[in-house]
Formats: C-alpha cells, structure tokens, sequence
C-alpha cells in the first residue's frame, strides 16, 4: 500500500490521463504532448526542437552573447556626453532626476555631483560614431554593429536585473534566453550541448556580484535544456571523466542497463524529467569525446592567436572564451554565452575600468574578424552588454581625476553585429546627461523578442504551458522588435 501511495503521489496529469479510459484523459494528454513534446528526430540536419519552428526565415543559425556582468559605464565608453566637462561638481538637476528611485548606496548622499568622463572620445567609422580611447579595437568595428544607446529596465539592484534581463523576469524559476533556444530550435550538433555557459576570469575590481546556475537554467522548461557550464580548470565539464577502474565499455553497458530503469520509472510515473535525465546521460557519454576535442586549441594557428591577444591560450580569460564560443559556433552549437564579471566601479572608476576594457576589447573585435573570415558573421548574432547602466553622478568622493558612479536602469548601451544586423547603425538617445532616453527606447523585452525574432521565432508565439499560464520569454507585455538595426 505504501508503494502504491508513493507511485500515486509521483505520478504526473500526463501519466493520469494516459491510465484514464475516459476521453477526456486522452484529449486532456493529447494537449499536453502536443504543447511541450519537441520533435525527437534529426531534421535538415537539427536534432530536436520544435516540429512548427522557425516561424519565420531565420537570419541567425546561431547567437553568442558577452554579458558584462556589473553594468559597464555607458558614458565613459559609448555614450558621449562631452557638455558635461561644463558641469563638473555641480548637482545632477532635479528636472533630470525627476525623483527616480535610488540605490541605498547613494539615496543618502547630500548631494549628486557630476562626474564628466575624464576618456577622450573620437570618430569612427563610415558615420563617424563616437567611441572611448578605451575601447579602440571596437571602435574600430563600428560599421560592423548596430549600437543601441536607449536601453532600459526596471531593476535597479544586480541580482533582480541580471535575472531579468536573462531569463524575462526579476524573480528566479524562469526559463533563460539561451534555454528557450534550446528548446525551441534543438541543435545540430547532437555530440554537444545546445546551450554552453562559460565563466570568464578579470582583472577589474576584484570584488564582483556572484552568478547563480538559474540565470542558464531551464526553469520550468526540462532540465535538459539547461545551460552546461564549460570549466576552466580540471574536467571541462563536471564528472566528466570516467572514475578510476571504469573504461568506456564499462560506462556504456552502465549506462545502457541505467537507461533500462529510467525507461520502465518513465512508463510507469509518466515523468518528463525521468526521459531528460536518459537524454542528459547519453549526452555526457558522447561529450567525453566532443568536449576535448573543442577545448583543445593547439590546431589554431598563429595568426588566429595573435589576433584574439595574448591571453587567448590561458583557460577562463575572456580571450580564450572568444575563441572557444568561435570553435562552438562551428560546430553547431546554438547558443554560447560568456560571463565577464566585475563591471561595478562604485568607487576607483579610473583604475577599475580599463583593466575591465582591456580583458574584452581586443577578443570582442577579434571574434567579429574571425567569423567574418570564416564567413560565419551573416549567420551568426552577437550581443554584448550588461543589466543596467551607470549614473553621470558620482557616487563617494569626487576629484579631477578619480570617481565612482552607481546604477542606473533608466538608460544604457549594448550593441548586436552578425546574423541579420545592420552594421554601422546607432540606434536611440538619451540626455545631454545620459540619464533618460530621448529617442527610441528599447526595454530589455524588446532586445529580447529581437535576438528572436533573429533566429527565426515570434516572441509573442513562442510559449510554453506552465502553472496554468502560457510562459514567455518576453512576458505579458507588449513588445517590439528593433526592426531599425535589422539589415
């Protein structure tokens, strides 16, 4: 009797309905299968991914997205504010602030000093686009990216906006962007993950917000459409290697007997997540093959190495992320995304952000050259950016030549280049303080549903049924997709 409590309690609607004789169970387990089973089988080459997806002609096979985690300071590197250099050590004016919420870090400040950036700006480009001497690798680039100025959210604090911004929401249990993809478009390497996470070391600030797995994961979505984390150090990926004793014939009759179990719990239970726990082990089994084959870099030539910088061949360096996230994208990987940490300067901006700068700038622009070269840009999106941007005021202590600024979600800068991006574009504009936009916002819901509408998905088609609701990625609101950087 307890056992058959125990099988009852586990059992799933899916495995109820499927015992019922009613024709409602099998309607009811008809819906279901049909809301959130992707197509098991290879087709034009995709393994899984959903039978009705694309929905449209996808301009992007693949995404790659460089998160700077800590919000990079928009002024002092994309948005020139050269009218400030007048306003140093005055008060950002009330009629800017406009009563805007506030950080604890700096609601108790007397006053909000400005801070002008002390960075010199130029040119670039066909269009003449203004960038920092801190970034010249990718000033050098700017007619091969669509810059976005006007960015903005609600969250002010990094847990709640990083979280937003990679999973839809501010509050953990959701699905991420690159979970989604997974999910939807299945991969077309079935040796790899669909989804690879790498963490990046720096040289910035050594005290940096802490990264939770739920901003890969897969929410409600099964767990096998999570983000696999790629390690630096040691195994690649955890458990990797077989243990001591154990060779591959071992492992896979192992497995095969383990796959016999899950099977017969998945029959009698009906629970998806016994079926993705199958699919997980068979995917570390062909990964012990897969994963050092893509992590060994010594076929790379010279002439790559160079152009990626000095730090390519030392694991966890942004640089050699870069290179890996180009080696992935070779091989089918659909969605890689590197975290780089450290983007906090609330204090010591001056000494902090160009070591930030420097770990990201030359590999960034190299991974754009490297794609180009191997014709994979035109299909292959790249994003970068953070969860929120900076204030032009000073937080702490204020001199000529030292500052700090706070966050700030009413305005910042990212930029996308690759699959169905219009080079050279500047999109947006905020103040002459970089405190509001001005002219084309985009939410980060908007970024959103564009990375999507990219890869060939309608963000306000692409659900998944959850606690009674129809999940998206991109929320209840209404979106829009930045059709002006679009080529």
């Amino acid at each position: 009797m307890m056992q058959t409590n125990l099988e009852f309690e586990q059992m799933t609607r899916r495995s109820f309905f499927s015992r019922s004789s009613a024709g409602i169970g099998a309607a009811a387990l008809a819906s279901l299968d049909a809301a959130a089973a992707p197509a098991a089988v290879a087709k034009n080459g995709v393994v899984g991914g959903l039978p009705h997806l694309p929905h449209h002609e996808p301009k992007a096979r693949r995404a790659i997205y460089l998160f700077m985690s800590g919000a990079p300071s928009q002024m002092d590197m994309w948005d020139h504010k050269p009218a400030m250099a007048d306003w140093y050590d005055k008060d950002l004016p009330e009629t800017i602030r406009k009563g805007q919420r506030l950080t604890t870090m700096t609601s108790g400040q007397s006053r909000f000093p400005i801070a002008p950036s002390i960075y010199k700006f130029s040119p670039h480009g066909a269009a003449g686009t203004m960038a920092s001497e801190l970034i010249p690798h990718m000033a050098n680039k700017v007619d091969d990216i669509a810059l976005i100025k006007s960015m903005y959210t609600e969250a002010i604090n990094h847990d709640p906006a990083i979280t937003y911004i990679c999973t839809g929401n501010q509050l953990p249990g959701k699905a991420s962007l690159g979970s989604w993809l997974s999910y939807g478009l299945g991969t077309e390497n079935e040796n790899l993950p669909a989804f690879i996470v790498m963490t990046a070391s720096w040289t910035g600030r050594k005290e940096a917000q802490a990264l939770y797995n739920r901003l890969w994961g897969s929410g409600y979505l099964p767990s096998k459409y999570q983000g696999v984390a790629l390690r630096s150090s040691g195994d690649p990926v955890l458990y990797l290697s077989n243990p001591a004793g154990v060779d591959p014939a071992v492992r896979r009759r192992m497995l095969d007997s383990l796959s016999r179990l899950n099977t017969a719990t998945a029959d009698r239970l009906g629970d998806p997540e016994t079926h993705a726990r199958i699919a997980q082990y068979e995917m570390a089994f062909r990964m012990q093959t897969s994963v050092p084959d893509l992590t060994d870099i010594s076929d790379e030539p010279k002439y790559i190495l160079d152009l990626y910088g000095p730090d390519v061949t030392t694991p966890g360096t942004f640089a050699n992320c870069c290179l890996m996230s180009r080696r992935m994208a070779e091989r089918g990987v659909r969605f890689t995304q590197i975290f780089h940490r450290g983007w906090d300067q609330h204090g010591a901006l001056p000494k902090d952000l160009p070591n930030q700068c420097r770990d990201v700038d030359q590999p960034s622009a190299a991974l754009l050259t490297d794609l180009r070269q191997r014709g994979m840009l035109d299909d292959t999106l790249v994003v970068w950016g953070g969860e929120f941007g900076r204030t032009i005021y000073c937080q702490g202590g204020l001199s000529k030549t030292n500052y700090g600024r706070d966050h700030h979600p009413k305005c910042f800068t990212v930029w996308l280049a690759g699959g169905g991006v219009q080079g050279g574009v500047v999109h947006g504009e905020t103040d002459e303080f970089s405190y509001n936009v001005v002219k084309d916002p985009v939410h980060i819901h908007d970024l959103n549903a564009t990375i999507l509408h990219l890869m060939g998905i309608d963000d306000q088609r692409f659900t998944y049924p959850f606690l009674g609701l129809d999940q998206r990625l991109t929320g209840v609101e209404e979106t829009r997709v930045v059709s002006e950087i679009l080529s």
